[in-house]
């Protein structure tokens, strides 16, 4: 949530990865594990899907060696008027195509500033849309029929659709007198429209549970999670929010907001019940703080200590930072990798960027404006295609200085694997470096270098990366 938007705001603080090939992405990753249609993808000599020029190439997502990316199906203010479900719809069968594998979509139920709100400031987690509250029937991105077809689309293109699942806080109660604090407070959601998941003082610190948990925020009622019947609504009973929202909305996975909040036992126990996909926004750069809530949520963790290394990597004139720890190293398929999202973005130099995150381990996000409306989106489109096809296998660091980085990914189950060349100079550069094959032709999959080197017996070759930018080297095949 965003920083600099006090009322609706929630600082989101918070795998699929792609470092091995279908058979071992886990339960917890099941964007990629859970394709049914094998349509076949045409794409040109360069690896971007083909297009006829009339608009009529098209298929279905399809997981390839390398798995798929996320795209982010939002930004910060997205135009209000509720037709914001019936805008990403739209783009979902091109975005299939390209090989975005899942959708993550804003808080989807009615929060405190009705029609006007990004979702942050949840009251009735029940609401999507369909009632009169808050000021509004329709949320501001649409009506609950609206999102329920958005869902049907995304499935049909073969991608799953991520939730963003606020549960730190609450707003939008009415008042009432709080015996444990001696005042009144905005704690009592007895008259939610929906029904569902009532709640009154008890059910938010302080109360009978104790004065606090690990987090409040912006002073919101902070929910109880140590109290059984918040549990009970929130993941144990069968129209609990997590299962509504699984068995009934059919959502695939969860992005949890601020998980500073509240301890990662909360998010093990919703996967535990609920299942599906998860990841946590847990906005910290120190990578043993992100390992240490993966594990103990068993679930993802946006890779924030990446996210800062790059920015200063490739902001700053400093590509040695890249072999710096970060969380795709630590655990791949529990690290979700990102440029920007709809609460920061401070990485300029964006394309190389994306160049790295796309060509290494992790589950890649891409956020909606820079693919819709800032970046190139034919060179996004290219980094996607070698992203689900050729990215595979583990990552060896083979070359950095302030101003070059190479690395190699090894390759596995007979996927040729790849290498990143991204060079900051101004000028072109050439390198030496070992790859994964012997005697064979490799090319620049992106295309700015029209090299086609044989590698020697040893597997060494001589590549090339032009300025300011970079190639991705894999079999010419």
């Amino acid at each position: 949530m965003k920083k600099t938007h006090f009322f609706l705001s929630v600082l989101a603080l918070g795998l699929f990865s792609s470092c091995q090939n279908n058979d071992e992405i886990s339960n917890a990753n099941p964007s990629q594990a859970e394709v049914h249609d094998k349509t076949v993808q045409v794409t040109n000599h360069d690896g971007r899907p083909f297009s006829t020029g009339n608009g009529s190439a098209y298929s279905k997502f399809v997981s390839g060696p390398g798995g798929g990316v996320l795209m982010q199906g939002f930004y910060w203010d997205v135009p209000d008027g509720g037709n914001w479900w019936n805008t990403v719809t739209d783009k979902l069968s091109a975005w299939s195509t390209a090989g975005i594998s899942a959708v993550w979509l804003p808080p989807a139920s009615k929060a405190q500033n009705g029609a006007y709100s990004m979702g942050y400031d949840p009251t009735d987690y029940f609401d999507f849309g369909n009632f009169n509250q808050n000021g509004s029937v329709e949320t501001r991105f649409g009506s609950r029929a609206e999102l329920e077809a958005l869902i049907t689309k995304a499935h049909t293109e073969n991608m799953q659709v991520y939730a963003d699942i606020v549960i730190n806080h609450n707003s939008g109660g009415q008042s009432e007198a709080n015996p444990y604090t001696g005042t009144n407070t905005w704690t009592n959601f007895s008259g939610v429209a929906s029904g569902k998941f009532p709640r009154s003082y008890n059910d938010f610190y302080k109360n009978a549970y104790g004065n606090n948990d690990e987090g409040a925020f912006g002073g919101f009622p902070d929910l109880c999670h140590a109290n059984p019947y918040v549990q009970d609504w929130l993941w144990g009973r069968d129209d609990s929010v997590g299962k509504y929202y699984k068995n009934v909305m059919k959502f695939d996975g969860w992005r949890f907001d601020y998980v500073k909040g509240f301890g990662p036992w909360v998010v093990n126990t919703w996967n535990l019940n609920v299942g599906g996909f998860s990841v946590g926004e847990l906005w910290d750069s120190n990578v043993n703080t992100l390992e240490s809530w993966a594990n103990n949520a068993n679930s993802s963790v946006f890779d924030f200590a990446a996210y800062y290394k790059m920015d200063e990597a490739f902001d700053n004139g400093n590509l040695n930072v890249l072999n710096d720890d970060m969380m795709w190293k630590r655990n791949p398929y529990k690290a979700v990798t990102f440029v920007a999202n709809h609460d920061t973005d401070i990485i300029y130099n964006k394309m190389p960027a994306y160049a790295y995150i796309l060509t290494h381990e992790g589950y890649p996000t891409i956020f909606y404006r820079d693919y819709e409306e800032w970046l190139n989106k034919d060179k996004l489109n290219n980094l996607i295609w070698i992203h689900n096809n050729k990215a595979t296998g583990t990552t060896a660091i083979l070359y950095t200085d302030n101003d070059e980085y190479v690395a190699r990914r090894n390759g596995y189950n007979g996927n040729p694997g790849l290498v990143v060349y991204i060079n900051s100079s101004s000028s072109w550069q050439e390198r030496w470096v070992e790859t994964n094959w012997s005697n064979q032709q490799i090319k620049d999959f992106t295309g700015n270098s029209t090299w086609y080197p044989t590698t020697q017996g040893d597997k060494w070759v001589k590549i090339q990366c032009p300025p300011n930018s970079y190639s991705v080297w894999s079999l010419n095949q």
